[in-house]
Formats: C-alpha cells, structure tokens, sequence
C-alpha cells in the first residue's frame, strides 16, 4: 500500500504593490497554496518562461494589471502567442482598480477572469478554489476492488 502525499496546486501571483502581494500571498498559503511571488511584469514573464523550460506550470496565475514595464495583460497575451498558455489550460484572474470596458473585452479574449480593486480576499479565494483547487488528493489504490 502507498501513501502519496496530496499534490498542491501552484500559483503565480504577480503584483507590483508589495503590501498587498503579502497579503494575497499570505491567503493564498493559507488555504493550501504553493505561491511563487513576482513583483513586476518582467519578473512575471521570467518566472514563467523558467517554468516552461523545466516543463512545470503553474495552476493558476493571479495577476495585478498595471504593473512597472509590462502589464500582466501583455504577459498573458505575450505567453499565449509563443507558448499557448490557453492550450495548457492555465487559468488566469486579473486584479485591477482601473477595470473599464476595453479591459474586460481583453480579458474576455485572453479567457481570463477580472476582479475589481478593491475586492474581498473570501472572493479571491473562491475564484482560486474554483479554477485551481488547493490540494488535489491522490487516487485511493488500496480500496481498489474491494467489493463493499
């Protein structure tokens, strides 16, 4: 019989205020979550080619829009043109306080999920339970068979 320890989903969250990214990432590991922390659109951009390369994803990516040398909306987009970030499935929440049309019909087209600033961490953490749950437990193999 083997007992495999639940896997937990990774996040990459992805925002330039540092208070607030503690804050997020602090919710986050609380309710189960590996979180990998980038604090400019560069350093995002990094952060997920190094995954690429080591053929590792992320679950989830959770991202501030307006961030110093590149938003988060050019790094998804930027991501889904060379490496198809949609085909992997990866699912994406934008956290903006300047959340207008035009950026939600980007958002919509990168199949991305906008949250208004400010928003309730409880929400957050709904979204990122629904698209990446916390831990996903391994298949129970010694009751395989068992009849009862």
């Amino acid at each position: 019989m083997s007992h495999r320890n639940p896997r937990r989903a990774r996040v990459l969250l992805a925002e330039d205020d540092h208070e607030f990214r503690r804050l997020v990432a602090g919710m986050l590991r609380r309710n189960g979550y590996v979180v990998d922390e980038a604090a400019t659109g560069l350093d995002m951009l990094s952060r997920l080619a190094d995954v690429a390369v080591r053929r590792r994803k992320f679950d989830l990516i959770v991202s501030d829009v307006r961030m110093p040398g590149m938003s988060g909306l050019q790094v998804i987009e930027g991501m889904q043109l060379s490496s198809g970030l949609r085909r992997l499935g990866t699912p994406v929440i934008f956290m903006t306080a300047f959340g207008d049309r035009d950026l939600r019909d980007q958002a919509s087209r990168l199949g991305a999920t906008i949250l208004d600033k400010p928003f309730d961490l409880d929400d957050l953490a709904l979204y990122a339970e629904l698209f990446a749950p916390a831990v996903e437990d391994p298949p129970d193999t010694h009751d395989l068979g068992n009849g009862d």
